[in-house]
């Protein structure tokens, strides 16, 4: 298959407000690409069509405010894109949100809203907009799973049921779609630099203080810039790659599962174990008193504790997410809602 051209084509991205989305919708601009942007932040989204209009003026940049939530919203919106676009070049689910707590800390309702937007959506979105698609020769579809869509760690069951469900859908689509001409990537973020770790929905049943725990201590991990990620996904995606890791840590735990696939878990759990603060030693003996009147020397400083020795570590069970080579894949050197 030959390599994704984008000048001339329409781009259709979802979560395209902030983010790696507003990075995406920024490089698909510099190439060429004319735009179809969705976000439910409608201040957001118009910050980003203006921006990419000051910059590009000769870029067609069409918005649609929708909470991809809303189920018949969704299939109003992607119905009037089909019809308004009927051939579409690149189409680029990205939008999702992030839910932290182990499945006993979260409420049915919660669970099925993650699985609505991460999943669901994706799947509406594909299937209305699967034959413009197809009526656009060397077309490419992108779908962002997660870190998350690799490992499944403890405290993220909403999370990762969602991004393993988009993973399986996009590998399947691949290989169905080879004869159509169109071709899938599934993107595997690793720590992004966006705001779904501190907007994340808490479960019901989550502490304050486990969730404020997990938050700072994933908000460590997020160093990837979203326009680095955006140019990694970009590349794979004109590349035809099937899958792209961005950073190392998507990329370690990947390796990490091929390894050890039913045990990764208690890697995990050891390298989120906290580590003791160091002390000084106490004296093996009492030091001696001295005689009376004798000049007595001020006593030694204690040895300084490492800035780093009392860092808190997040349970493995905190779970605030981290908000998504060679034989197919896109790596970078080094997801509240992201939409």
């Amino acid at each position: 298959m030959r390599d994704l051209v984008f000048p001339g084509g329409t781009a259709v991205l979802t979560g395209a407000a902030s983010g790696i989305g507003a990075a995406l919708a920024h490089g698909l601009a510099r190439r060429g690409a004319d735009l179809v942007l969705l976000d439910r932040d409608a201040d957001g989204l118009a910050g980003t069509a203006a921006a990419i209009r000051a910059a590009y003026p000769d870029r067609r940049v069409e918005t649609h405010v929708v909470d991809l939530a809303d189920a018949d919203a969704t299939d109003r919106v992607a119905a009037g894109i089909h019809r308004a676009h009927p051939r579409i070049r690149l189409l680029i689910n990205n939008a999702g949100v992030a839910l932290g707590g182990r499945f006993d800390q979260v409420t049915l309702e919660e669970f099925l809203w993650v699985i609505e937007i991460n999943f669901r959506a994706v799947v509406r979105l594909t299937h209305a907009l699967l034959p413009a698609l197809k009526a656009e020769p060397g077309a490419h579809l992108v779908n962002v799973s997660s870190l998350f869509g690799l490992i499944a760690p403890a405290g993220q069951a909403a999370y990762a049921a969602s991004k393993f469900a988009v993973r399986g859908f996009t590998e399947a689509l691949r290989h169905e779609l080879v004869d159509d001409g169109v071709g899938v990537t599934s993107v595997h973020p690793g720590g992004i630099r966006t705001r779904i770790a501190a907007s994340a929905r808490v479960g019901s049943g989550v502490t304050l203080n486990e969730y404020e725990a997990g938050r700072k201590q994933f908000e460590k991990l997020l160093t990837i810039d979203p326009a680095t990620a955006a140019e990694v996904i970009l590349r794979g995606a004109q590349r035809r790659r099937g899958r792209v890791l961005i950073g190392w840590s998507a990329k370690l735990p990947d390796l990490l599962v091929r390894v050890v696939p039913a045990g990764y878990g208690r890697v995990l759990a050891l390298g989120m174990r906290p580590r003791p603060a160091r002390r000084a030693a106490a004296p093996a003996t009492p030091p001696a008193v001295p005689p009376a009147g004798t000049p007595v020397a001020p006593p030694a400083e204690a040895p300084a504790v490492p800035a780093d020795a009392d860092v808190p570590t997040v349970r493995a069970d905190a779970g605030v997410p981290v908000p998504s080579s060679p034989t197919g894949e896109e790596a970078a050197a080094e997801p509240g809602r992201r939409t």
